[in-house]
């Protein structure tokens, strides 16, 4: 964990390969997959509330919300490991990190989410996003990488394309860094989530 505080702290953004163990990871993408089949996922949409609407324009995945509970034994675990980094980003960074909300995301083949940032209009609650990788057979090829202009505010210049392979975690600052996910060829999964503070 330290080494991706360290990123953050020099680059802005953070990667960690092995973020999460390969057995945890496996475990998640399991998790993902049954609720897949399950019928569990919606189709996501662009802007919340009143505003929410559907763009396969913008964005073609699925998405279903993280649970907390006994029932959803993987995801709790996951949700004390995100708590250990909430922490630690508020003791290096001091941003008042409150809680975490978050969701599964399934890209389909011929999915993609066109360039974004991560914030609400108005709002200001979405503080750090944190991104696991959930593909266990991903290679070169599969697409679906995530796109990330490395210049704070800017869709433009220099970039990272970074493999959406299993237990790869990232972590960046929701309202500063561009992003965006590459058309998918086979299917990817991840949990995207992000670390907000208190409404004001």
């Amino acid at each position: 964990m330290q080494a991706l505080l360290n990123d953050i702290d020099r680059n802005g953004w953070g990667m960690m390969l092995g973020g999460c163990e390969q057995g945890e990871s496996i475990r998640l993408r399991n998790e993902c997959e049954k609720a897949c089949q399950e019928g569990d996922f919606k189709q996501a949409g662009v802007g919340r509330a009143e505003r929410l609407k559907i763009d396969s324009e913008i964005r073609k995945d699925q998405i279903l919300w993280l649970l907390s509970g006994p029932l959803f034994p993987e995801q709790e675990a996951y949700q004390v490991k995100l708590d250990l980094l909430r922490l630690a980003l508020n003791q290096r960074f001091i941003l008042g990190l409150f809680d975490f909300e978050g969701h599964f995301a399934l890209y389909p083949e011929g999915g993609f989410y066109k360039p974004h940032l991560d914030c609400h209009g108005g709002s200001n609650r979405r503080v750090m996003t944190v991104i696991l990788y959930l593909n266990e057979n991903w290679k070169s090829g599969d697409g679906g990488e995530l796109k990330l202009w490395t210049t704070c505010g800017k869709k433009e210049g220099s970039f990272v394309l970074i493999e959406p392979r299993i237990g790869t975690l990232v972590c960046f600052p929701s309202a500063d860094y561009w992003h965006e996910v590459l058309p998918t060829v086979n299917s990817r999964m991840s949990i995207t989530g992000w670390f907000r503070q208190r409404q004001i």
